[in-house]
């Protein structure tokens, strides 16, 4: 009776280098539970603050916070649409375009980088703060920030799971058919990853038109 041929283990996934430095490579690489540890208690805080430090009513705390987390939706949009997909037309402007976004797009199945790295993200969160505080006041843009970064890890988190996860109900697979048609349609546009809302104000999902 013949033996059976052993069943190949599977390859170990490889990701692109982007860096020749090793240091800088492996702070290129985060792993999927690390937005959530590391901005939770963040938000937390500035909730916290919100209704504890500044005694600010339960009620507009929570409202400012739905703003916060509304406004965050518009954020990814343009950060996806006019930094991420910026078109480059010089050697050093397209590397940044690849290290921020590209290499994505050249591998969307990399579990360590489907999240934004603490490197990435403190950088325009801390951008973001500032841009904010030229419009909300204190102590308003505490809750405003808090909301704003939960909104961040809901679109960090719906992105990691349309690559990785099989995403049934019918919401979450039409969030999951919506993104990965941005990737593989050849289409274009569909910047919107946690919600389409954007795409279909601005015109720029191609289904729409």
């Amino acid at each position: 009776m013949p033996t059976p041929n052993p069943v190949q283990a599977e390859k170990p996934h490889q990701s692109i280098r982007l860096f020749e430095n090793d240091l800088l490579e492996r702070l290129s690489h985060v792993h999927p539970i690390t937005p959530l540890l590391m901005w939770t208690p963040i938000a937390g805080w500035l909730l916290w603050r919100s209704l504890s430090f500044y005694e600010l009513p339960g009620w507009p705390v929570f409202f400012i916070a739905l703003a916060g987390m509304f406004v965050w939706t518009l954020s990814e949009y343009c950060l996806h649409r006019f930094l991420f997909h910026f078109p480059a037309s010089n050697k050093a402007s397209k590397w940044l375009v690849f290290l921020f976004h590209g290499n994505h797009h050249a591998d969307p199945k990399d579990k360590t980088r489907l999240v934004m790295p603490p490197t990435g993200a403190i950088p325009i969160m801390a951008a973001l703060y500032l841009l904010f505080g030229l419009v909300i006041p204190q102590p308003w843009i505490q809750p405003f920030c808090g909301g704003f970064i939960i909104g961040y890890l809901i679109y960090d988190y719906i992105h990691y799971s349309t690559h990785h996860f099989p995403m049934k109900n019918p919401v979450a697979k039409f969030i999951k058919h919506y993104h990965l048609k941005h990737h593989h349609s050849g289409e274009g546009g569909r910047f919107g990853v946690s919600s389409p809302v954007w795409d279909w104000v601005f015109g720029s999902d191609p289904g729409r038109h």
